[in-house]
């Protein structure tokens, strides 16, 4: 858990610098460092299920035929 929390600051902290740094804005660096990571994750959830989808229709056939 530790570690997803430092990778969560860290990608809060780049997101940050990125906007302030191209906005010279610190409420739109500060705005982007929220709504970023959230639409992120939102695309991460879609992404697995295409992705699960995706091996269950690969998967072999579970029944052994002897």
């Amino acid at each position: 858990m530790l570690k997803t929390l430092s990778f969560a600051l860290m990608h809060f902290s780049i997101a940050f610098a990125v906007a302030w740094l191209l906005t010279g804005d610190i409420l739109i660096g500060g705005t982007l460092a929220l709504v970023e990571p959230a639409v992120n994750s939102v695309a991460y959830f879609f992404h697995e299920k295409l992705w699960s989808r995706k091996r269950v229709a690969q998967a072999p056939d579970a029944v052994v035929r002897v």
